[in-house]
């Protein structure tokens, strides 16, 4: 027998004995270890970690924060769903989106905090971040003003039922301010038909900006333009009257004088 052919027989007979030994050695090796999960606390404050470096750093948004510090918010959300780490995670996720002007989709999670947890204490604060959500998307007073409207909605929730709030404060503030943007809106459209000399739409826009907006600084203008809408339509007595507030009412400005060269016994 020749040394190839005898080493090729020896090869054959130990072969099995010799993968035997190799899937032996494979059964018995310790498996891996899992990476065991961080407590909702733990996870909660690395959340916060990410969240306090999100938001604009010389106008550009580190996306990679907050995208980190939603990813610890959720793993509680999905693995602690009963803590209270989740409910607060709820609203930090919100945050996050926030921070970095990702208005709808933190408009999305304060509304629901506010819906699921109605007896929660930051419920306040998920109104009035909901609210400043559509006041920074919305418009001047010349463009349309639904998110105007739909900001308002949230504020006047949150002034209802939470007035003695911190956040019923602030929110106070930007009330009157989106108010009276909605009134110079009318205002608006008030004076685009008074030049158009279409006196009646006119008029019955100024009344509105009377009804629907007064005390926010509006009054006298809305009060004097409504009085010449009515003498433009031979509505002498009604304008009359109106000019006649004006004076008793803002003596000393320039709308009571312009109204005082309107009224011939005024002067």
């Amino acid at each position: 027998m020749s040394r190839f052919a005898s080493r090729t027989l020896v090869a054959a007979l130990f072969a099995p004995i010799l993968a035997g030994s190799v899937l032996t050695g494979c059964a018995s090796a310790p498996p891996a270890e899992e990476e065991e999960l961080a407590s909702a606390e733990i996870l909660y404050r690395q959340g916060l970690g990410h969240l306090e470096h999100s938001g604009k750093i010389m106008g550009v948004l580190p996306d990679s924060d907050s995208a980190k510090a939603i990813e610890s918010f959720q793993q509680i959300i999905d693995n602690y769903p009963y803590s209270d780490y989740a409910v607060l995670s709820e609203l930090k996720i919100a945050d996050s989106y926030y921070a970095d002007e990702k208005y709808d989709e933190a408009l999305s999670y304060y509304r629901d905090f506010s819906e699921l947890h109605p007896g929660h204490e930051q419920v306040p604060y998920a109104l009035l971040q909901a609210a400043r959500c559509y006041y920074n998307q919305a418009k001047d007073p010349q463009r349309d003003q639904t998110a105007t409207r739909q900001a308002l909605s949230f504020l006047d929730t949150l002034l209802a039922k939470y007035p003695g709030t911190p956040q019923a404060t602030d929110g106070e503030l930007m009330w009157k301010e989106l108010r009276t943007r909605l009134g110079e809106h009318e205002m608006d459209i008030a004076s685009f038909y008074m030049k158009r000399e279409e006196y009646q739409s006119a008029a019955d826009r100024f009344r509105n900006v009377l009804n629907r907006y007064p005390g926010l600084g509006l009054d006298a203008d809305a009060l004097y333009n409504l009085g010449v809408c009515y003498q433009r339509m031979n509505r002498e007595d009604e304008a009359k009257q109106i000019f006649e507030v004006i004076l008793e009412n803002y003596k000393g400005s320039e709308v009571a004088a312009a109204a005082a060269d309107l009224v011939p016994d005024a002067n």
